[in-house]
């Protein structure tokens, strides 16, 4: 069986198997959670299950792997981090609007002057 190579559309970190073209985008990194097995961090990087086992191994994978007892852990957030991808995703900023809070970014006076010494003051009428 012969495989289709990744078009232009499918661009990023893929990999082709005997019966599919497995492509990695980041909505689909992000969703393996906060750890995934070696296996699978070595598909987004291209990498053979054996190169990986090796490479971890010997300390030489691309990213940090967890040794939890006879198994390997890759951070999520370590392979978003080598592919350049945030690893905290960005919330979208409407545009002309500097501030991310809730508040708006006008000053709070009044509400300054009410939790400060109290001072008599004038009150206009």
């Amino acid at each position: 069986m012969t495989t289709t190579p990744p078009t232009a559309e499918a661009a990023g970190p893929h990999h082709i198997t005997a019966d599919r073209i497995e492509v990695w985008t980041e909505d689909t990194v992000r969703a393996l959670g906060v750890v995934t097995d070696l296996p699978t961090a070595a598909r987004i990087f291209g990498l053979g299950r054996a190169l990986a086992y090796q490479l971890a191994a010997a300390g030489d994978f691309p990213v940090p792997v967890l040794r939890v007892g006879n198994r390997y852990r890759v951070p999520v957030a370590a392979i978003l981090t080598a592919l350049h991808i945030p690893a905290a995703p960005v919330a979208p900023v409407a545009v002309g609007d500097l501030t991310t809070s809730d508040q708006s970014s006008v000053d709070h006076h009044d509400a300054i002057r009410s939790s400060g010494p109290q001072h008599d003051r004038a009150v206009p009428t």
